[in-house]
């Protein structure tokens, strides 16, 4: 009897738990027309080879690609696929349920957040409020040196920390769920983020290894503060949303200070994101008009240190410029450049200038690594097989 009651229980349960359904609206539909400063294209009316794209709707729609929540595709200046789904999703670590994502909904980004405190750095520096990238970091860390003209800090400059190579000890990759082995969580429930980052040793040689750090980021984000009197919520916002005529965001806060965290804890929607990868895909500018210097979006998309292989699908491994990865896809005997900001489960921007591209992917696979492939998954196997075999748009039979 006891049995019979634990099954009913089980069936019930299940019954009542809420999965992930998506409507079967296989149709290509063209993106929705908006006053937000993008232009709209039908995919019908491009070389694009829809089937392929048809076919990456179907593999969506039916979840065949896990817990994707967003796919956008911007080609020859235009926006021509927006597809968004339901999906688990969270905000900053928290449970949210299953969202039934939109053109409206807030996403978190993770550290494509550490892109965006790159592009305030330029910003930043076009303003005088710092002076180059070559500054050493105790320019604006007065405790660096204080009692110690030997300290090894003194020779970490701003670059070192946009390249990820600032020489300081930092354990992060691999090890989120981890309170003792992972930095950056132990730094988000600090009661001094800042006075956390600075007292790890320097176990290398500043501007030599890569070591990726969230700690590095949210140093930016306190030069940023302490030169312009702005966290970096609103220094973004004046500066870069604003202008990309962004109007909905939210920055979280780290645990105990509440100090916006730099690092990972922006939330933009989908097209939002669209719109950064746009910048730096045209040097800078949107519809025309210069949001950030032209040079800086080349500075910081220059390879300028190597890192440790993506191990990704169809990656022709590269290096790493300003908090932006860069490497090749191999696509038909041919590599494709791509620039990409990414953050922890499945958000990623692709920017291909050479194709005139701009791919946005959201998801939900937080700290997931079996579904770390997803997005490379459907850029390598979708959207830039369809780019260079031209097709037609096709109805799928369900």
């Amino acid at each position: 009897m006891k049995k019979i009651i634990i099954f009913l229980l089980s069936i019930l349960l299940f019954s009542c738990a809420k999965t992930i359904i998506n409507p079967k609206d296989y149709a290509y539909k063209e993106p929705q027309i908006l006053n937000d400063g993008l232009k709209i294209k039908n995919i019908t009316t491009t070389s694009i080879n829809s089937d392929l794209i048809q076919k990456m709707t179907n593999d969506l729609i039916n979840e065949e690609l896990h817990n994707l929540h967003s796919v956008l595709i911007f080609k020859d200046n235009a926006l021509v696929y927006e597809k968004y789904l339901n999906g688990k999703d969270q905000k900053h670590g928290k449970n949210l349920g299953i969202i039934e994502h939109d053109i409206n909904s807030l996403h978190d980004v993770r550290s494509i957040s550490k892109s965006v405190v790159s592009a305030c750095v330029g910003v930043a520096i076009k303003k005088g409020l710092i002076h180059s990238v070559d500054d050493p970091i105790s320019m604006y860390f007065s405790e660096i040196g204080r009692t110690n003209s030997n300290d090894e800090r003194l020779k970490i400059t701003i670059k070192d920390l946009l390249t990820m190579s600032s020489g300081f000890s930092w354990k992060e990759i691999g090890n989120y769920k981890n309170l003792l082995l992972n930095d950056e969580t132990r730094m988000d429930i600090s009661y001094n983020p800042i006075k956390f980052v600075l007292n790890k040793k320097v176990v290398n040689e500043p501007g030599t290894i890569w070591n990726y750090s969230a700690g590095n980021t949210q140093l930016l984000a306190e030069i940023i503060k302490r030169k312009s009197g702005q966290n970096i919520e609103q220094f973004a916002q004046e500066n870069i949303f604003s202008p990309l005529q962004i109007t909905t965001s939210e920055w979280i806060g780290l645990t105990i200070t509440n100090e916006k965290a730099a690092a990972s804890g922006l939330r933009l929607t989908s097209r939002s994101l669209l719109k950064l990868g746009i910048m730096y895909k045209d040097f800078g500018r949107f519809n025309a008009k210069q949001i950030i210097d032209s040079i800086w979006t080349e500075t910081s998309t220059f390879p300028h240190i190597k890192r440790p292989p993506l191990n990704q699908l169809n990656i022709q491994d590269g290096s790493y410029g300003f908090n932006f990865w860069l490497y090749d896809f191999k696509i038909n005997d041919k590599n494709v450049k791509i620039m990409e900001a990414k953050g922890n489960g499945g958000q990623s921007i692709f920017i291909c200038k050479e194709l005139d591209l701009v791919v946005v992917i959201t998801a939900g696979n937080y700290s997931k690594v079996k579904y770390n492939d997803l997005p490379y998954k459907i850029v390598s196997s979708y959207i830039l097989p369809s780019l260079f075999t031209p097709g037609r748009l096709t109805k799928q039979k369900n």
